[in-house]
């Protein structure tokens, strides 16, 4: 099949999962137990330690802000930091009237030992991900941290770097990674095998090696050197009939805007090349890449159960007619 996406779960769904998750890195974190980091310390005590060694010269307020902490709260941590011999308050230069903190040279050794503990664990649990998982659970947990700290009312995040932009054409690599993607979503939702995966990589390689060609052409989302979403345009200039193919977003980047970005340009490119009708092919249930689909100008047209797959499938044919003037749509 061409486009590809995973049939959405319900909200609730969704909240309980992710509560789940969240509940069970605190425990294995060890966020749950009276002290953290093979330390003598709490964990607020702990995340203080990071911080004020991260920020040398921060303030009480900054870092109780940072720490969600109130002003009586972190007082009392720093003050026990400083009983400990960790922690140090000094004058600030600009103003005689505030204080700074830094670590001692205890406290120093101590962060570096909890720096340590730190990239041990994550390190080895690191070792049981594939390294595009990787990939995909760090943008995760990035958009996940930064939408928590916003409902949390936190400081607004610094200037992020702006996305990747599409790239057209063929990328060193992409054939694979896209071959991969389709393989492990079929081989999940519907136990597609080998005979699928050659399939896709087969005709793939063979119509990227033909680029550039007149009326067809492919877009992809790279980050870090990895094809992570994609879609064609396989048209045929004699007959004014364009084939969509090869369309799929990893899970990593759903919700992100990529899949809309990635067909927009597909159909402005149909426009510009003046085809007359634009088709692809998807199996029934997707509701979201329907949706998405539809909202470009794409009806369904025909259905039918297959098995040439390995498995009992309903596949569906949407086309897109051109209209006069229109160039996209958005």
């Amino acid at each position: 099949m061409d486009l590809i996406d995973i049939p959405a779960k319900t909200r609730e769904a969704t909240i309980l999962e992710l509560r789940e998750f969240s509940r069970k890195l605190v425990r294995e974190l060890g966020f749950m137990r009276t002290t953290l980091a093979d330390s003598d310390l709490a964990p607020s005590a702990v995340h203080a330690v990071i911080e004020i060694g991260m920020a040398p010269g921060i303030s009480a307020k900054q870092l109780g802000n940072t720490l969600r902490l109130d002003k009586s709260n972190t007082s009392r941590q720093v003050s026990r930091l400083e009983v400990a011999g960790f922690v140090e308050r000094r004058t600030s230069s600009d103003d005689a009237r505030a204080t700074e903190l830094y670590l001692t040279a205890e406290g120093k050794k101590l962060q570096k030992k909890i720096d340590q503990f730190a990239t041990d664990q994550v390190s080895n649990a690191l070792r049981r991900l594939l390294p595009v998982d990787q990939q995909a659970l760090l943008r995760s947990l990035a958009l996940y941290a930064d939408a928590l700290a916003q409902d949390n009312g936190a400081q607004a995040p610094g200037a992020k770097p702006d996305a990747a932009p599409i790239l057209e054409g063929y990328q060193p690599g992409c054939i694979g990674d896209i071959a991969s993607l389709h393989a492990r979503f079929y081989s999940e939702h519907w136990g597609f095998g080998a005979f699928f995966e050659k399939k896709v990589a087969t005709e793939l390689a063979e119509f990227a090696s033909a680029l550039p060609a007149e009326g067809k052409a492919l877009w992809l989302y790279v980050e870090n050197g990895r094809t992570l979403a994609s879609i064609a345009i396989d048209g045929d200039q004699a007959t004014g009939i364009a084939h969509l193919r090869w369309f799929i977003v990893d899970d990593a980047l759903r919700g992100s805007g990529i899949g809309r970005q990635l067909m927009t340009s597909a159909m402005r490119f149909v426009d510009a090349q003046q085809f007359g009708e634009t088709y692809l092919w998807t199996f029934k249930g997707l509701d979201c890449a329907r949706h998405l689909y539809e909202s470009f100008g794409f009806t369904l047209t025909s259905e039918s159960e297959g098995g040439q797959w390995g498995t009992r499938v309903f596949e569906q044919r949407f086309s897109r007619k051109r209209a006069n003037g229109v160039t996209s749509r958005n």
